[in-house]
This record gives structure tokens, C-alpha cells and sequence, in this order.
């Protein structure tokens, strides 16, 4: 088993997709930088922390991108996002069987915040945009820094999501409540309560990710090759029953003052029994659980 949270974007790609089918696009070679970060004189990196290109995938043609989150955090700014966008205009030109996104971010680059939130703008567009064709895009989240912020958002604008029990998604990072709310509110420093917030086990328990499976590269794979014929409609119909099902769990969730505040009692109020044991249960058993 080679952990996919311990992998580079690199490295998980060669492990991913068939081998030696992957060929890079705008590659370190051609040294494609931000020009935001050379001004402000931080470190580059030749690739600006994301690698994009297409492959094969049980021998069908995919078009991927894979965040380096030893980068900056995978953040997006200018160059990083103006990549990712470009992958999926031609994917809408191509028409690959899929776009999968490996994503690792903490949201958008602070260097170059105005640049960035305009580059997250555009990749959730242009997400929505390959959706429409028809073609899926699966979105998986295994690193170690999570899917936080305007990644948060993409990825949640994706036809399949794909999450180890390490993996974390949501809109704002704990540090980011922790700064803006104080330590009341959020510790992140309390890593069992990072995880029962944002973890794979509690987006796989709320419906907020489709696959759940193990910090194995392989697991990442076959949970990929199984999404690629999951597109999901992208219709006004699909998109008022989501809405209706985020308000149905605004309902349920018990009051502030009742001690709410936990993803425990949201487990509770969605039917799980013995929600507190949740957090050490095998994924097997995990799995299970959301479909009593």
C-alpha cells in the first residue's frame, strides 16, 4: 500500500493513471512562473504548484491536474489557476472521459489574493462549463493539507467526489475560523475536532463526498475509474434538490445552546447510532452507516 497523503502531485500521478501514459502541459521546462510572486521576491516554483496535463486511465483518455501542496500550501494565484482553467477549455474541445481534479489547497495564494479569487472564479466556470458537455469531473482529496477555500467551493461544483478518512474539505481552513473567530470557537490545534468537522468520515456521513476509501494510492484509483461514467446533471431540477437537502439539515441540526456544535450531534440527527464511536470505526463500518 503507498500512502496517497504521503505522495507528491507527481507521485501521485504516476501511481494514478496507467503507466507512463501521462504527458505534462506547460512543464517545469518551460518555466511558467508567477510574475506576483517575483515582485514581492518569494520563491517560485517552475510549475507554480500545480501539474496539469493528459493520460489514460484503464486505457481511457483523462485530462488531470494534481496540486503540490508542499507548494505555497497548493494556494492558487494567477498562473496556478490560468493552468487549471486551461484544462478544462480543452477539455471541452477534446472531450476526454473525464477531468480529474487531485486537489491539495488551502484556497487562494495571499501574494496575489485579487488574481487568485478571479483564477477560482473562472475554474469554477469553467468546471461547470465541462459539466455541461456532459463529460464528469471527479475531484479527489487525500493530502495532507486538505480542500479548503476557493478549492472548497470547486470542488463541491464537481460531478464525483473522492475522500480518504485523511482527507479534509470545507470553505474556511480551522486556522482561518481560529483567526477570525478566536479559539472558542475553533481550536485548531484539536486535531480530533479538525477531523470530525471537515474529515472524509464526516463528509462521507453528511453526502458531501461520493467515495470514501482508504490513504492507498490504488484506493484512489479504482474509486477514480469507477466515477468515470458518474456524470451528474447539471439542471435547475438537480441543483433546487440539493438546496432542499442543505435546508433539511439546517433543520435537523440541534440549536447552539444545546450543544450542536459538534459534527457528533449532526450524526445523531441524521439516524447514527453511537455517533461518538464514529471517528474510530473501520471505513467499512463507516461506509455502512450512511446506508441504513
Amino acid at each position: 500500500m503507498i500512502s496517497y497523503a504521503e505522495c507528491s502531485a507527481r507521485e501521485r500521478l504516476a501511481q494514478l493513471l496507467d503507466a507512463d501514459s501521462f504527458k505534462e502541459w506547460v512543464p517545469p521546462v518551460e518555466r511558467v512562473t508567477s510574475p506576483h510572486l517575483a515582485q514581492l521576491g518569494v520563491p517560485c516554483a517552475f510549475d507554480d504548484g500545480v501539474v496539469i496535463g493528459r493520460a489514460t486511465l484503464a486505457d481511457r483518455t483523462v485530462f488531470v491536474a494534481a496540486q503540490e501542496g508542499a507548494f505555497m500550501g497548493g494556494g492558487v494565484g494567477e498562473v496556478h489557476g490560468a493552468k487549471l482553467v486551461g484544462l478544462l477549455r480543452r477539455a471541452q474541445r477534446d472531450r476526454p472521459a473525464a477531468v480529474l481534479l487531485l486537489a491539495e489547497s488551502g484556497g487562494v495564494r495571499l501574494h496575489e489574493a485579487n488574481a487568485g479569487l478571479i483564477a477560482v472564479s473562472e475554474v469554477m466556470r469553467a468546471v461547470l462549463d465541462v459539466r455541461s458537455t456532459g463529460i464528469p469531473v471527479v475531484v479527489l482529496i487525500g493530502g495532507s493539507n486538505g480542500c479548503f477555500g476557493g478549492m472548497g467551493i470547486v470542488a463541491r461544483c464537481a460531478d464525483h467526489i473522492v475522500m480518504s478518512d485523511v482527507g479534509r474539505l470545507a470553505m474556511s481552513g480551522p486556522e482561518v475560523i481560529e483567526a477570525s473567530h478566536g479559539v472558542e470557537e475553533f481550536d485548531s490545534r484539536d486535531r480530533a475536532l479538525v477531523w470530525r468537522t471537515t474529515g472524509g468520515k464526516h463528509r462521507w456521513l453528511t453526502g458531501d463526498c461520493d467515495a470514501l476509501v482508504e490513504d492507498d494510492v490504488t484506493a484512489f484509483r479504482e474509486a477514480a475509474i469507477a466515477a468515470l461514467d458518474k456524470a451528474q446533471p447539471l439542471t435547475l431540477d438537480a441543483l433546487e434538490k440539493e438546496h432542499d437537502l442543505l435546508v433539511q439539515r439546517l433543520h435537523i441540526l440541534p440549536a447552539e445552546d444545546a450543544g450542536g456544535d459538534d459534527a457528533t450531534f449532526l450524526w445523531r440527527a441524521l439516524g447514527v447510532a453511537n455517533a461518538q464511536a464514529v471517528p474510530d470505526l473501520a471505513l467499512d463500518a463507516v461506509r455502512a452507516l450512511r446506508n441504513q
